[in-house]
């Protein structure tokens, strides 16, 4: 699925001689922090919540703020979990979308783009569901798949997102089964880092301390 296609309907943009506190009210009104600042079609920047906050005057208007903008965006054509990895990276509310001609499209909110990744990894579905960590040059899906099938269970979906700067690969498991205990047990015996699981088991250790890692790492 490409950004173009999770672009929100809703969510306004700003004009540069748009107020400080008409700013804030479509901020608040549409349950973001972040908005994108729009001239014509060019894309001038992203403004904060905070920056306006601090602005200590609501009748400025926001092409005074434009030394406090930032320039996040992605491309109508990018994969949405670009969007995922742009709001992990800089903690922002929106993502910014730009055609091929770099003129702004619209916006991507981290809620929408929550609802998408739960139906991405089948969370709603009957299962369990296990994400783990591995280097990219050790990710196996036929391994991953063996070892899931020696506890009598198969894999349902399987879903992929990459850390390029860490090598490291991101794989979200869903499988048949609620009980995923022995499942986890079997991956951590070959060595696979296990970040986040559930089930409807009550399976406890140190695991579920991790679960906060998985949520800072979306960022959602």
């Amino acid at each position: 699925m490409t950004a173009k296609e999770l672009i929100s309907e809703n969510i306004p943009s700003l004009k540069p001689g748009d107020h400080v506190d008409a700013a804030l009210h479509i901020m608040t009104e549409n349950h973001v922090k972040h908005l994108p600042v729009v001239s014509g079609e060019r894309y001038l920047g992203l403004v904060g919540e905070n920056v306006l906050l601090d602005a200590g005057d609501e009748t400025l208007t926001l092409d005074q703020f434009t030394e406090h903008f930032t320039f996040p965006c992605i491309f109508e054509n990018s994969h949405f979990l670009q969007a995922a990895q742009l709001i992990k990276e800089q903690h922002i509310s929106v993502v910014p979308v730009l055609n091929e001609e770099k003129e702004f499209s619209g916006v991507i909110s981290a809620a929408d783009l929550l609802n998408r990744l739960t139906g991405f990894v089948g969370s709603g579905e009957p299962g369990g569901l296990i994400v783990i960590e591995t280097e990219k040059r050790n990710f196996s899906f036929s391994e991953l798949s063996r070892l899931v099938e020696t506890n009598d269970a198969f894999i349902t979906q399987l879903n992929t997102l990459e850390q390029p700067e860490q090598g490291l690969i991101t794989v979200t498991l869903k499988i048949n089964k609620t009980d995923v205990a022995d499942v986890v047990a079997t991956l951590q015996r070959f060595d696979y880092n296990v970040v986040y699981f559930q089930g409807e088991e009550a399976y406890e250790n140190e695991l579920r301390s991790n679960y906060n890692n998985l949520m800072n790492y979306l960022n959602i």
